[in-house]
């Protein structure tokens, strides 16, 4: 019985070890580099999540600069160049107003807004 049950624990072992070692040679990094140089690619933000992120800067702030736009009820997401606006304005006029000065911040290539009216 103790057979039985080490055998299939072994299996399991190789099935585990070998799963690693498949997902070790399709990753980003190469097999052949050190262990620090690839825990430290991983943690260094992507190109793209940087620019990701600048881009919502900017949107950010040409809303908030922007005269009679009340932009503290709106958040933004920007991927690849596509904006989504999202949470609530007090006047519909203020909907189009976001999309307008979303739409004129460089690098912006879509604008999606899902902003609701609310008074509060």
């Amino acid at each position: 019985m103790n057979f039985t049950r080490d055998g299939r624990m072994f299996a399991m072992a190789m099935l585990f070890a070998a799963s690693l070692q498949a997902h070790a040679q399709g990753g980003e990094a190469p097999a052949s580099a050190p262990l620090g140089e690839a825990a430290s690619a991983d943690a260094a933000p992507t190109p793209s999540k940087a620019a990701d992120r600048a881009l919502r800067r900017r949107v950010l702030n040409a809303l908030a600069k922007a005269k009679g736009l009340r932009a503290s009820g709106i958040s933004v997401r920007a991927t690849h160049g596509a904006v989504t606006l999202e949470g609530w304005v007090p006047e519909q006029a203020q909907i189009d107003q976001a999309t307008r000065v979303a739409q004129g911040v460089t690098g912006v290539n879509s604008v999606k807004n899902t902003l609701t009216l609310s008074t509060f």
